[in-house]
């Protein structure tokens, strides 16, 4: 559900991946458990909230995974 009308915002998958994209925005190329702990610090989010949001920014050419790494696209 990436804007679902049922539940509140902050459960989408469109919101929480906000989260990754700042985190990655000031610390670029992350494993997926650096990353993830990094998250928590500022959002609690459930890590099957967090790989789906990885997923939707892979699927939507945001974040790339090189090298076991996560990083924004250029």
């Amino acid at each position: 559900m990436l804007l679902p009308d049922n539940i509140r915002p902050e459960n989408s998958i469109y919101y929480n991946g906000a989260f990754l994209i700042q985190v990655l925005k000031e610390k670029n190329n992350l494993d997926m458990l650096e990353l993830y702990q990094e998250v928590k610090k500022i959002k609690n989010m459930t890590f099957p909230i967090f790989t789906l949001c990885i997923d939707w920014l892979y699927l939507a050419n945001i974040a790339e995974l090189s090298n076991g790494r996560i990083k924004l696209c250029s």
